[in-house]
């Protein structure tokens, strides 16, 4: 972005203008310095930010396709069921994260179909309490409309998701699910259930009559069907299947991290774009690379191939972690996360990546695609509007 930021017309009507405003004045994050190509943007850190990336974040929807709201326990019971617990703190990280929308989802399941149902209307009812009773902090995303209206009014998004089906035990439990606000659902999470296989299954048979059957009924009401823990054939037979587009939301590439299951083929990655989808890059550092180092270059990298592969407009982010991450939960939690996983997952000390672990990743990501070479206009669709765009074709 060639003018300053210093030289812009401010126009209160604006959406670009209202949430910059947002950021700035009501939460005194502030700008104090600002000189010719960038400034420093948060009172609470010494980073300086581009011009060019701060107009980019702060101008446009920025949606992270798997972005939790939180991940961490202690947060959660701070927070408490109604949210009484959210501080002015965690309403400014929000705000000045430039994030609009997080789908926030959870690989929710049960010993069997009638455990896993239960257990996701619970998930799902304590997302609606939430969102229901801090309404100047939430706002839920049914709609593309809502994705511009949460533009406007400065709220957190929340775009409800559940990274499983295997509580849809018939096609109505769809419908069911879509009224409560469920708008993205994984077909698998890692393991099999009755609509196919996960990604760390020792076998993939791919999609069942059943299966085939959810996916009708997911695109008969617009519910975006996500093939991010899939396996091989199970995310193939998604593609083949469904008349409307398939998400990727948070995967990486196998061509740059051969040994991971949770990473995609070129196969899948050229079917999704013949698909007219979007595939959301994840931050999970054993998913970008298998060795050390791993850092933000090796992060870029992801983005560059799926760019080179079939083209920018099929990217965009699936951060996969929330504005803290990891690596920054309770030791025991973390402990017990990493051992519900199979040996594949292949954990090492951090899963985070430094760089791209703090509320304010995005300006970092951004900064980072433009020393990449990639345009405005290539940029904006990466930080959400590929997702909007095909979020628009599935959501009728």
């Amino acid at each position: 972005m060639k003018k300053n930021l210093k030289n812009r017309k401010i126009n209160v009507g604006r959406r670009s203008t209202l949430k910059r405003l947002g950021a700035i004045a009501a939460y005194s994050l502030g700008f104090p310095y600002i000189n010719f190509g960038s400034h420093k943007l948060f009172a609470s850190t010494n980073k300086r930010y581009s011009n060019r990336s701060i107009s980019l974040v702060t101008e446009n929807i920025v949606i992270d396709m798997l972005g939790l709201i939180t991940l961490n326990v202690d947060t959660q019971k701070r927070w408490g069921s109604a949210g009484d617990g959210i501080s002015q703190k965690d309403i400014n990280e929000f705000k000045s994260s430039g994030i609009n929308v997080f789908h926030h989802a959870y690989g929710v399941g049960g010993k069997n179909q009638t455990e896993a149902k239960i257990n996701c209307l619970n998930f799902i009812g304590s997302l609606n309490s939430l969102i229901a009773n801090r309404p100047d902090v939430f706002m839920r995303i049914d709609s593309i409309r809502d994705m511009t209206n949460v533009m406007d009014n400065g709220k957190v998004g929340v775009m409800l998701g559940i990274q499983n089906a295997s509580h849809f035990i018939t096609e109505d439990d769809v419908d069911l699910f879509h009224d409560l606000g469920q708008r993205v659902s994984q077909l698998t999470y890692n393991s099999r259930n009755m609509i196919g296989n996960g990604s760390t299954e020792r076998i993939d048979g791919g999609i069942s009559d059943f299966g085939s059957r959810i996916i009708e009924r997911m695109n008969k009401v617009g519910m975006a069907i996500d093939v991010s823990h899939c396996g091989d054939q199970t995310t193939l037979d998604a593609f083949d299947i469904s008349k409307k587009p398939v998400l990727i939301t948070h995967s990486n590439v196998r061509a740059l991290n051969p040994s991971h299951p949770r990473c995609k083929t070129d196969e899948a990655i050229k079917k999704m774009a013949k698909n007219g989808s979007v595939i959301g890059i994840t931050n999970v550092r054993n998913f970008v690379k298998a060795t050390e180092p791993t850092t933000i270059e090796h992060l870029l990298d992801q983005f560059d191939y799926v760019r080179d592969l079939v083209g920018s407009e099929h990217l965009g982010i699936g951060s996969d972690i929330d504005l803290h991450g990891y690596d920054d939960t309770p030791a025991k939690w973390y402990k017990e996360l990493k051992a519900g996983y199979k040996g594949s997952y292949a954990f090492r000390e951090k899963i985070d990546i430094e760089g791209v672990d703090h509320p304010k990743r995005m300006f970092d990501l951004t900064d980072g695609l433009i020393r990449r070479g990639y345009s405005d206009r290539e940029i904006r669709g990466i930080l959400g509007n590929n997702f909007k765009r095909v979020l628009s074709k599935i959501w009728t």
